[in-house]
């Protein structure tokens, strides 16, 4: 499949979870299996963005896959994060938690695909006409921040029939049929999250992936975060001690945000989580995580999708 300049064979794009849940190994395998892998290039260092960027190139080596970085608008450097991103050979970049027109003008100047991340017929016909090369459509199903309550499968649609460039839907894909569903839509392929956490190459804990195989339906609920958007996490002692008001607000800020509230760092607590610390962490998650009864590798994730991208 041809899409702007890639040259992808799968339609998957493996989301760009922060921080540091997904980076070069899984990004590598992810692009090696021929799909779109992202390195979250959120609120880590420059130079290690830029050295993550570069192995996950190497490993790809001649495969027909892409790797792209997901930054979010929301973050303070998010331009700088962008061109040292190009810099690095990222061959897109992906954007959410936010809108960023001038995103659109460094993809064109420097011949690197945008792919907005968007919630709306108005900001995905807005991104179309300043120059998005395709668009993933997020629901509110999806893991972490949120651009809308709306379920993907109640907006895809909709959004499909708005624009004439590719859109990828995100949120509730956990298997096969999730993916088939979204094509059914009128997507041309499908970002996932959650699914690409309970692998062996993602490099959070082992703690966190057994939480994903564990959870419940039901167990993900709603939270708001302090970048001023809502997301969706595990419940955990964190979400209780947040929601009951109770959690000490940040004390150490580095002002990785644009904006921030102050109730808690979301950078802090995701490493936590990441860490496998289930007393403090934050678990973002989409809201079927549930379905998710394994730990695999990549390769065992595309092959359980062949049936559909065949």
């Amino acid at each position: 499949m041809r899409i702007g300049t890639l040259n992808i064979e799968t339609p998957i794009i493996q989301g760009g979870m922060g921080i540091k849940a997904s980076m070069s190994r899984l990004a590598g395998a992810v692009a090696r299996e021929g799909g779109i892998g992202l390195i979250a290039g959120s609120a880590i260092g420059m130079e290690e963005l830029k050295s993550e960027i570069i192995k996950a190139k190497e490993y790809l080596g001649d495969k027909a896959g892409a790797i792209g970085v997901n930054i979010m608008v929301a973050v303070s450097n998010f331009e700088e994060a962008v061109n040292t991103s190009i810099d690095a050979g990222a061959d897109l970049i992906v954007c959410g938690a936010g809108f960023s027109k001038g995103i659109f003008k460094i993809g064109k100047e420097r011949n690197v695909p945008i792919f907005p991340i968007v919630s709306s017929v108005k900001a995905a016909k807005l991104s179309e006409r300043l120059g998005a090369t395709a668009i993933v459509v997020e629901g509110g199903n999806a893991g972490g921040h949120l651009g809308t309550n709306e379920d993907s499968w109640d907006i895809v649609e909709d959004i499909v029939n708005a624009v004439n460039i590719p859109v990828f839907g995100a949120g509730g894909v956990i298997d096969s049929n999730d993916a088939q569903r979204m094509l059914d839509l009128g997507a041309v392929g499908v970002q996932m999250g959650t699914r690409f956490i309970a692998t062996t190459e993602c490099e959070v804990s082992d703690a966190f992936k057994q939480l994903y195989v564990n959870t419940r339906k039901g167990d993900v609920v709603q939270i708001d975060s302090c970048a001023g958007l809502p997301a969706n996490a595990i419940k955990s002692p964190f979400v209780d001690r947040l929601k009951s008001g109770t959690q000490e607000k940040a004390k150490n800020c580095v002002q990785c945000l644009k904006k921030c509230n102050y109730s808690f760092c979301v950078n802090e607590k995701l490493v936590e989580g990441h860490s496998g610390d289930t007393e403090n962490g934050i678990f973002f998650a989409g809201k079927d995580v549930w379905k998710i009864k394994d730990v695999i590798s990549v390769k065992e994730v595309f092959s359980r999708f062949k049936n559909v991208f065949s």
